[in-house]
C-alpha cells in the first residue's frame, strides 16, 4: 500500500449529485485505470439547502442511490475484485443535525459518510452573489468567515452520524481578502494570506473544532479539489493539518472532490507526502461505518 495509485478516493460525485452529470461506470473504469481497485462514492446530500441561482436541488434520491450502488458493488466484487464502497457527503447546517443524525440508521448499507458545510449566510461560497450586496459593493467577508466557522463549530457538537469532515477550510476556495484588493477589488486567499491573516483570527476556533472531531471519534479528509480550482494548497491548509495531529487525530482519508474523470485521485501522490510530512502513517477506508487503519 506504499503506491499512491492503491489510495482509494473517497470524495466522488456522479450522476446522483446535482452539480455532476458524470456516469458511475465511466469513474469506476477511470479509477481502475489509475490503478485504484476501491473508491468510495460521496454524492451530495443537502437537506434544506437553500435556492441557488442556478436552481440546483441537492436532496439525494438515497433508496434509488443505494439500490444502484449495492447491485454494482456486488457485481465488481464478483467480477474483478474492486471494492466499492457507498458513501455520501451530508451538507450539515445547524438546521439540519439533529434530522440527519439518524440518516445511516434509517438507510442501511453506507459505508462512509462525510460532513461538509456548504452555506454560510444563507448561500454556498461557491456563488459569488455571497460576497457582494445587490448594489455591487462587496461584503464584509470576515463576517462571513466567522459565521461559518462558528456554525462548523455548532455542527460538530450536535451532528454525530458521521466520519470525516471535509474540506475544513472550504470558504477560502472561493472568500476574498479584503485586506489585498486585485484587479476585481479583491484577492483570492493563498497559502500565505492564510497563514498571515486568517490562521491568527481563527486559530481557536479550529482548535475547539478539530478537538471536538477528535473527542467525538471522528476524522478529517485531505481533499485536493481546490489544487486544481485554483488555489496553492490543498485543504485543509497545512496549520490545520498539523494541529489535527498534534491535538491527536489519526482518522485521514483522501478525495478529490472530482465532479469528472479528468480529477479522480488528482494530486494524491502530493496529499500522500503531505500526510506524512507531519508523521501520519496511516490513512482510513471505510466499512459500514468503520474505519479500516491501511499503510501509507
Amino acid at each position: 500500500m506504499n503506491n499512491f495509485n492503491f489510495i482509494p478516493d473517497y470524495h466522488l460525485h456522479s450522476e446522483f449529485s446535482a452539480d455532476c452529470e458524470t456516469n458511475i461506470n465511466e469513474i469506476i473504469d477511470k479509477a481502475k485505470s489509475l490503478g485504484m481497485n476501491s473508491v468510495c462514492f460521496t454524492d451530495h446530500n443537502d437537506l434544506d439547502f437553500p435556492d441557488t441561482p442556478d436552481k440546483l436541488i441537492f436532496d439525494l434520491e438515497i433508496n434509488e442511490y443505494l439500490n444502484t450502488l449495492s447491485r454494482l458493488q456486488d457485481k465488481l466484487a464478483k467480477e474483478n475484485g474492486f471494492d466499492l464502497r457507498i458513501g455520501v457527503e451530508q451538507g450539515v447546517m445547524p438546521s439540519t443535525c439533529n434530522l440527519l443524525n439518524s440518516y445511516t440508521a434509517e438507510h442501511p448499507g453506507l459505508d462512509f459518510v462525510i460532513c461538509s458545510s456548504h452555506v454560510v449566510d444563507g448561500i454556498d461560497p461557491y456563488y459569488p452573489e455571497l460576497w457582494v450586496y445587490p448594489d455591487g459593493t462587496i461584503k464584509d467577508p470576515e463576517k462571513m468567515y466567522q459565521i461559518y466557522f462558528e456554525e462548523m463549530l455548532y455542527n460538530v457538537q450536535n451532528f454525530h452520524d458521521y466520519n470525516v469532515y471535509g474540506h475544513i477550510d472550504y470558504v477560502f476556495r472561493y472568500g476574498p481578502d479584503p485586506s489585498a484588493p486585485g484587479a476585481e477589488g479583491f484577492q483570492k486567499i493563498n497559502s500565505e494570506i492564510f497563514e498571515k491573516t486568517y490562521w491568527i483570527k481563527y486559530k481557536e476556533l479550529f482548535h475547539e473544532i478539530l478537538k471536538t472531531i477528535i473527542d467525538d471519534g471522528k476524522g478529517i479528509e485531505i481533499n485536493t479539489g481546490s489544487l486544481y480550482r485554483g488555489m496553492d494548497y490543498m485543504h485543509p491548509h497545512s496549520l490545520i493539518l498539523k494541529m489535527y495531529k498534534e491535538l491527536g487525530g489519526e482518522i485521514l482519508t483522501f478525495g478529490s472532490d472530482a465532479h469528472d474523470l479528468d480529477h479522480i485521485g488528482y494530486g494524491f501522490k502530493e496529499a500522500a507526502d503531505f500526510a506524512k510530512s507531519f508523521g501520519f502513517k496511516y490513512f482510513c477506508a471505510f466499512k459500514n461505518m468503520k474505519p479500516e487503519f491501511l499503510p501509507l
